[in-house]
């Protein structure tokens, strides 16, 4: 059970010297689906801070519950636990990140430790981090950027300070809390960086001891980009990219130049051991300038989806570039094409997920939980790309408001339309299904 404190950390660390896997997840998502994350778990044991007490008491019936300690008088077999770690290979799981499914249930990513190891060998390499820098983690420890700032540290002696969600509510706060504790480099999710340079507190009050800021999540605008170096000029900024399957990141852009604020800033090159590649509709590679999809082989492939074979064998598939033996692949479903430098340029998602607070989500998924309402008979969600908004077309007699306050209870905080709009009916298309393009270039064009 996480939060943005000390109490998750310990429990991971404590899970990997047992030797056993973790899955994070969430005290403040709602019961429905953490018990349809833990139900595909089945967990050997559910960890919890004692402020947690009343929520991890609700799945008793799972999994036996162990509360966090920071202090403990427990005498260990430490036989047994070396015993049980020397059984534990590099690439059997280190953790589980769970996020959105199309089918409206909650997918789990397994990520072995080889995964991890070789991911952070090259963060440390590239980025140049050492014992004397200071991170400031702005992730939630469910979202796997989250895992950058915590393995970076151990690999490299850094320290790390955990940063209240209300610091980005506040930025004000955010500003002393870093220029006090002498922070140096920050691991964020673009949208956290999005919200610090239209807040204005650069302009006021910089962050003056940062020397790297290293992103991931979604496309960094470079108007962004401008305010921060404009109030932060000497600062170093590394672009990455890539979905949780792939181990984080896949794919990284240091930025050297100066961009207008219409130019479009590219995810970059392959991380060390990777290969990314842009694939066209007749599994060739595309040409030079053509978009593709964004595929990706290496060590960083997760070991796949808990539990769910078909899904996988959609993902993970025979590079069809290589017939000649077994060599997995990963496709991401986003697609992309190489700039004259030959540097990966992100274009857009080919199916209905999108990215969207840096976090990856199925509309199917939040179509499901609106459907789901008493009152609602159909529903159909877009994303708004211009206006990063989730926009929702629903058939009910119910209010927007009323539409919020039932769709909290179901699905997390990020993934709640920001734009409803109620109709008698959703159009069709030739085939009888929702008309999607449709609703979008209507509601585009009255916008």
């Amino acid at each position: 059970m996480t939060d943005r404190t000390v109490f998750p950390v310990v429990g991971f660390m404590g899970a990997v010297q047992a030797g056993c896997c973790y899955v994070p997840v969430d005290v403040k998502m709602p019961i429905d689906r953490m018990k349809s994350i833990l139900t595909q778990v089945a967990p050997a044991a559910i960890l919890y801070a004692k402020k947690d007490e009343k929520v991890a008491s609700q799945f008793s019936g799972l999994a036996p519950l162990i509360k966090i300690s920071l202090e403990s008088d427990t005498v260990f077999d430490l036989n047994e636990l070396q015993a049980r770690r020397d059984g534990v290979l590099d690439i059997d799981p280190l953790y589980t990140i769970f996020t959105s499914g199309s089918t409206g249930k909650p997918k789990g990513i397994l990520i072995s430790h080889r995964n991890v190891i070789d991911f952070i060998e090259w963060m440390d390499d590239t980025c140049g981090l050492d014992e004397n820098d200071v991170l400031a983690n702005q992730a939630p420890f469910y979202f796997d950027l989250s895992v950058k700032n915590l393995y970076t540290a151990l690999k490299c002696g850094a320290t790390v300070h955990i940063l209240p969600q209300k610091f980005f509510s506040f930025p004000k706060l955010l500003s002393a809390y870093l220029n006090e504790h002498s922070v140096t480099a920050l691991i964020w999710a673009t949208s956290a960086f999005r919200i610090i340079a239209t807040s204005g507190i650069l302009e006021r009050e910089p962050f003056r001891s940062v020397k790297k800021v290293i992103l991931g999540g979604e496309a960094l605008q470079a108007s962004h980009l401008n305010l921060w170096r404009k109030a932060m000029p000497d600062t170093m900024y590394i672009n990455l990219y890539g979905p949780t399957e792939v181990t984080v990141d896949c794919t990284y852009f240091p930025i050297t130049r100066e961009y207008r604020d219409d130019e479009i800033i590219p995810i970059g090159k392959a991380c060390k051991n990777m290969e990314v590649m842009l694939i066209d509709d007749d599994d060739r590679l595309a040409v030079p300038g053509k978009q593709g999809e964004i595929c990706v082989r290496g060590t960083g492939l997760a070991i796949g989806y808990l539990g769910d074979d078909e899904k996988n064998a959609v993902a993970f598939v025979q590079n069809p570039l290589n017939p000649r033996y077994p060599d997995r692949l990963y496709r991401t479903g986003d697609l992309g094409r190489l700039d004259e430098d030959g540097n990966i340029i992100f274009v857009s998602r080919k199916d209905h997920q999108i990215k969207h607070m840096g976090y990856r989500i199925e509309l199917g998924e939040v179509e499901t939980a609106v459907c789901a309402i008493d009152g609602v008979s159909d529903a159909v969600c877009i994303f708004d790309e211009d206006e990063d908004e989730i926009v929702c077309f629903c058939v009910t007699e119910m209010t927007a408001a009323q539409l919020v306050a039932t769709a909290k209870t179901r699905i997390p905080k990020y993934m709640i339309p920001g734009v409803w709009k109620i109709m008698e009916s959703l159009p069709a298309n030739a085939n009888g299904k929702n008309d999607r393009v449709k609703l979008k270039e209507n509601y585009l064009a009255e916008r």
